[in-house]
């Protein structure tokens, strides 16, 4: 991969208009932000490109937008706390059309330093529409907006779309500079070399609900990593393929025959492949989610009753899976080891944070829940990386070529 892409460190952005495409996709609660993360991630970028003189038109899709521009989906409670966290004021523009005549009278009235905020860039269909050559239009609309492009949302860039990646050839056309920010440069440099030059032993950590939504990455990793430890409910369709009882728990048969390949692979390639060894069990799924009044048993593995559920790895797995990690000089984890929103059922994903919080090994979270449950359980400042890209860097760790990424100039 070997990825040496240009950044905002490359080219002189005083007095010239920069698009910027940021992850502003936060948790917006009655017209309240209730998590900044990604606000304050973007932060390093702009404030460069603004001290630098920029004139910065920044931009970012929220939310889904099934039915239509609307201001639930609005990106104002964005501008105010970007204002808020920049000290600095951030003009926020309420066109529904992204790049219509309000955005354009305002971009022409800019002077160094200044910043914009456009609304939601999936207000406009054209945005995501596939064939993804169904966003030129808005691609050209939004490249005529500025001089030079700055992608810095790695949790989009494994998107095809207008304001990810095709307004950077409309960009390119005119002479100007296609770069990536700050926090793209870190994603690329900690998940990419992670993926291609790892220091070794290397440890891969697959958890998460599904063994479908980490087909390709279990299989990629199997040919990168020294060892690969699964849990989460993933891990109930490997048990069920070592021709384990596994109750109620999550289980795709679909899939019992892909798990037993995924054994066999790691088996003939010397890689050590690790399953949970004993799991916590409950009756019935937790409702509410976080309902802290629920039983629990604790089953080897291949002893679960036929009419409990895993929902989480038990002490024996949980010092297993310990172990494998404080030997590792490279750890890449994502998805969680059970229900952690429980904090019944927390335990295994907690144990799994500390004791990457303990390694002297690079960490990576992933992204995703497995991000989530390190900031929320207080091991955030203990990790190397943690992306902000839940899909994109499981496309990443693939060893995909993601649409953002490669958009960008090379040096």
């Amino acid at each position: 991969m070997a990825l040496n892409k240009k950044t905002v460190d490359d080219f002189n952005a005083k007095g010239r208009r920069v698009l910027v495409r940021c992850d502003f996709n936060v948790p917006i609660v009655n017209g309240e932000i209730s998590d900044d993360t990604r606000i304050k991630a973007a932060l390093p970028t702009i404030k460069k490109l603004s001290e630098d003189g920029a004139k910065l038109i920044l931009c970012s899709h929220l939310g889904k937008v099934k039915n239509g521009p609307n201001e639930k989906e609005s990106l104002a409670p964005v501008a105010k706390r970007l204002s808020e966290v920049l000290g600095k004021d951030v003009r926020f523009i309420s066109d529904y059309n992204v790049t219509g005549a309000e955005t354009t009278a305002a971009v022409d009235a800019m002077n160094e330093g200044d910043i914009i905020l456009l609304q939601n860039t999936r207000f406009r269909g054209e945005e995501e529409t596939k064939p993804e050559k169904a966003g030129e239009k808005f691609a050209e609309e939004l490249a005529a907006l500025a001089d030079d492009f700055v992608c810095d949302a790695f949790g989009s860039a494994h998107r095809p779309h207008a304001s990810v990646s095709v307004v950077t050839d409309y960009i390119r056309k005119k002479g100007g500079n296609c770069a990536v920010g700050y926090l793209m440069k870190k994603e690329i440099d900690f998940l990419g070399n992670a993926v291609e030059d790892p220091v070794r032993p290397f440890v891969a950590i697959l958890g998460g609900a599904k063994v479908a939504d980490k087909l390709n990455v279990i299989n990629a990793l199997l040919e990168k990593c020294d060892t690969l430890i699964i849990g989460g409910g993933m891990a109930y369709t490997f048990l069920k393929a070592k021709g384990y009882e596994v109750g109620n728990s999550l289980l795709d048969e679909t899939k019992v025959d892909y798990c037993k390949e995924m054994m066999e692979k790691a088996e003939k390639s010397g890689k050590k492949l690790l399953l949970p060894i004993d799991t916590v069990t409950i009756s019935a799924f937790p409702d509410p989610i976080d309902n802290p009044s629920i039983e629990t048993e604790v089953h080897d593995a291949d002893k679960i009753p036929a009419d409990k559920e895993g929902a989480d790895i038990g002490p024996k797995t949980i010092e297993l899976y310990s172990d494998a990690v404080k030997s590792a000089k490279t750890v890449v984890w994502n998805g969680p080891m059970g229900i952690f929103e429980n904090p019944v059922l927390a335990a295994g994903t907690k144990a799994v944070a500390q004791a990457l919080a303990d390694t002297d090994a690079t960490t990576i979270i992933g992204g995703g829940d497995s991000a989530a449950a390190v900031n929320q359980m207080g091991f955030a400042d203990k990790m190397s990386h943690i992306s902000t890209g839940g899909g994109a860097s499981l496309e990443f760790l693939e060893g995909k070529k993601l649409p953002g990424v490669y958009a960008a100039d090379d040096k």
